[in-house]
């Protein structure tokens, strides 16, 4: 005997629901911050009710979760279209697109009065680059080309201090551009092995750093993929 009920809805009307929904929860957390933003809030500026955002989470955690893990993928897709060839490139790349995304940076610096009580959160895993495992690979094969100095574990602990210095800088920043032109040229002083490349070394990093920038968007989507699930 067939099943009655309400028919199950399109797979693509969910999905553009839940994209409804965290347009809607990026706009109020930025503007009121993370405490004084409700699920009531969410479902009024969405157009949707209550009920229907936890159909696609359980907690207001969960859809934060969800919306950060929507806009790493928007910052890999921007970097990614920008097709840089070397490691200045990818991460001078990598902070201007960073600087141009507010709720991103407010989770790197622990903004309280944008994340009010996630900043705990923030502070217990320490600073951390939203890159992911991929980096430590990116940073053990350019060692392996030869396109940089030194053990690749410490690079990355240098990498990611040069593009938190530069991102979160006092008072009086230069424009964004100009920041990340200055990520750009100090990672490649800084990486640089002090010597010219062995042949085909450019192109072979231009391919390791098209394959990092791969696996980063392969493990971004994945994870947005579990937070959209419904």
């Amino acid at each position: 005997m067939a099943r009655t009920g309400r028919p199950p809805q399109d797979p693509a009307r969910r999905l553009e629901r839940a994209h409804r929904i965290l347009d809607a929860a990026t706009e109020l957390i930025l503007r009121w911050g993370y405490d004084k933003t409700t699920i009531d809030d969410v479902a009024q500026r969405a157009g949707v009710a209550k009920g229907t955002i936890y159909l696609h989470w359980k907690t207001r955690d969960e859809l934060f979760t969800a919306l950060l893990r929507r806009e790493r993928v928007r910052l890999v897709a921007e970097v990614r279209e920008r097709e840089p060839a070397t490691p200045g490139e990818l991460f001078g790349l990598f902070a201007l697109a960073l600087l141009g995304r507010p709720l991103m940076r407010a989770m790197l610096s622990g903004d309280s009065e944008v994340l009010g009580k996630l900043t705990r959160r923030k502070r217990d895993s320490g600073p951390r680059l939203p890159l992911g495992g991929p980096l430590d690979a990116y940073a053990e094969e350019l060692a392996e080309i030869g396109a940089i100095d030194g053990d690749p574990r410490e690079q990355v602990i240098v990498i990611t201090a040069i593009v938190y210095g530069f991102l979160f800088l006092p008072d009086a920043k230069p424009p964004d551009e100009r920041i990340a032109e200055l990520v750009t040229t100090t990672v490649e002083r800084t990486l640089s092995p002090g010597g010219p490349l062995p042949p085909g070394g450019e192109q072979a990093v231009a391919r390791a750093t098209r394959r990092f920038l791969d696996a980063m968007t392969e493990a971004a989507q994945q994870k947005l993929a579990l937070s959209l699930e419904v």
